[in-house]
């Protein structure tokens, strides 16, 4: 049992969500979803499949609200979970903020831009992204809004060719993501013509979490999105900025690919990226969905 709400958030060194949420977090051998609340308490909701959960709808504010009820209540976490273990595909918008174009002498796209990140990327709250040892040049933070699609599914189908109208209801929930990228490495391959994919998807280059908050219980249109590095305020907008919306995003992903429960989508970044080094500390705050931190390790040579 938790003993008092704000003392256990204080020593769990979360800052939660406004609303209630979900997570994954280890006990024992096992791995178990969890939820919190506002003021602080947590709850275990049992040895539950959080892909199978959002296979069926689930994990929405009215079916949280119900597996809460009946839970036990916990102590917070010593460590959380990335909320997905093996998201089907990691899709993430590029140059969704117009000063985010231009900071790099470009301009906003006509249509969505999108690209993948492999599932080597993903790590959770609190873990260390590392920088490999051969990797000398810059390495930057993007603080952004993801998306973890969730729907009814039976016959697992999937979504395909969405209108702009029907897109936002194939989205579950929502967490702060940071999609760290080896930025020279970007530029050598952009000048070779090659795919960013090497650049986007070193091991570790995607935290994201620690907490899911029901797509059905916020407004996602108009949240403050920063990122802190050391406590510096590098990044700062909110996503009302953004060139195209959830809707847009998502209808043209869906005529390339098809959308399916347990998909991570990224919505881009704003302006203000720089780089982060041995040592430093991140941090990806998304107004309303909490705070997403994570130290920066270079490895040592093998």
């Amino acid at each position: 049992m938790a003993g008092d709400p704000a003392d256990d958030v204080t020593a769990a060194g979360f800052t939660l969500p406004a609303v209630p949420a979900w997570f994954r977090f280890a006990t024992g051998r096992a791995v178990h979803v969890g939820a919190v609340e506002p003021g602080g308490r947590f709850f275990d909701l049992g040895p539950l499949d959080p892909h199978a959960l959002l296979q069926q709808g689930g994990l929405m504010a009215e079916d949280l609200a119900v597996r809460i009820a009946a839970a036990a209540e916990m102590a917070p976490p010593a460590r959380v979970l990335p909320p997905l273990p093996h998201p089907g595909k990691i899709l993430c918008l590029a140059k969704n903020y117009v000063a985010h174009a231009r900071e790099f002498g470009t301009e906003a796209p006509s249509e969505p831009i999108f690209f993948a990140k492999l599932p080597d990327t993903l790590i959770g709250h609190g873990d260390e992204v590392v920088i490999p040892h051969w990797l000398e040049t810059r390495v930057d933070h993007e603080a952004e809004l993801a998306l973890i699609l969730g729907f009814a599914d039976p016959e697992r189908r999937g979504r395909k060719d969405l209108d702009e109208a029907e897109a936002p209801s194939c989205v579950a929930g929502y967490t702060p993501l940071n999609d760290v990228t080896a930025r020279k490495l970007q530029g050598q391959d952009r000048e070779h013509k090659y795919p960013w994919l090497r650049s986007k998807s070193i091991d570790t280059f995607c935290p994201f979490g620690p907490f899911v908050v029901p797509a059905d219980a916020i407004d996602a249109g108009d949240l403050a999105v920063t990122m802190r590095v050391n406590g510096e305020v590098r990044q700062q907008a909110r996503t009302g900025a953004m060139v195209f919306s959830i809707a847009q995003a998502l209808a043209a992903m869906s005529r390339v690919t098809t959308l399916r429960p347990g998909d991570l989508v990224a919505m881009g970044t704003p302006e203000g990226v720089s780089a982060v080094h041995d040592g430093d500390t991140m941090e990806v705050e998304v107004e309303k969905l909490g705070v997403l931190r994570n130290p920066v390790r270079k490895a040592a040579p093998r």
